[in-house]
């Protein structure tokens, strides 16, 4: 079985349209969701939980149809934290967890007590006391004590010093040792996605410019650096994305077609930026 599964999802809003969005995480994997502000993370993740219906499109989350009356029950499988946690700030972190062993059939308590202390979180302190840091990492803390089999995560590290960063990113990856266990990541950190994830979707103004295996990602293409004259041979067909400079030309280029130019390998953050910038100086 997939963890997600969408065919062709568009959204048109004022302003804004998702378009002909399509994609398939396998069970097991975590996928890196990755565009710049308004490029439409947020509304494709609110497509796959179906807080937003479709305009076309369907999405299927651990085999289920987002529209069908069975997702409602799907969603006791599914562990989700927003860019914006709303939780009731005169409560504290147990009194959350007394709520959502009301909420999921599976409520790990002994789970939950277990990362409110990895996590360095009091259980007696008022959420109106919280960081924006805290309050993400009791996000996640509630998302991750259900036995949930899909995480969705929107920006989940925003805000949080790089050692909790990396904390939280080891938490994700215990997460898919299972292997019916999947993630679905947001995030402005592509670093952070570099290190995590198996595959990584790039949504830009609305479009899914990119959906491909991380590791192939980074095999397939490469950063060159040339003179103009050198860069006019490389074949136009090879190049993704050009920044010009006056010493000359940096360009991601497709190595399978580039021929014999010398390329380094990109870091993840090469890619997303060259895609975005196309054939731009």
């Amino acid at each position: 079985m997939n963890a997600i599964e969408a065919r062709g999802l568009s959204k048109k809003y004022s302003g804004f349209q998702l378009r002909d969005v399509s994609f398939t995480l396998p069970e097991g994997s975590i996928m890196g969701l990755v565009g710049e502000n308004g490029a439409g993370k947020s509304t494709l993740i609110r497509l796959i939980m179906g807080a937003a219906a479709a305009d076309s499109g369907q999405v299927t989350v651990l085999g289920t149809q987002t529209g069908s009356p069975k997702f409602i029950k799907a969603k006791d499988d599914i562990g989700v934290v927003l860019d914006e946690a709303h939780f009731p700030v005169s409560l504290n972190a147990a009194q959350i967890g007394h709520i959502m062993e009301d909420t999921y059939s599976r409520w790990d308590p002994v789970e939950y007590a277990r990362l409110l202390q990895r996590l360095d979180l009091p259980e007696k302190k008022p959420i109106k006391n919280f960081s924006r840091g805290m309050t993400m990492k009791l996000a996640l803390a509630t998302a991750l004590s259900h036995d949930a089999r899909l995480l969705v995560l929107d920006e989940p590290t925003g805000g949080l010093d790089p050692m909790v960063r990396d904390e939280i990113l080891d938490i994700l990856e215990d997460f898919t040792r299972r292997e019916d266990r999947s993630v679905l990541i947001s995030s402005h950190i592509v670093s952070d996605l570099e290190k995590l994830c198996d595959y990584i979707a790039f949504l830009h103004k609305g479009e899914l410019l990119l959906f491909e295996e991380k590791d192939r990602l980074l095999e397939e293409y490469g950063v060159v650096k040339l003179s103009e004259a050198d860069f006019e041979a490389v074949p136009k067909a090879a190049v993704k994305g050009a920044r010009r400079g006056k010493y000359g030309v940096e360009a991601l280029v497709d190595k399978s077609i580039a021929g014999s130019v010398r390329a380094e390998k990109p870091t993840l953050e090469d890619v997303i930026i060259f895609f975005a910038r196309g054939d731009r100086e």
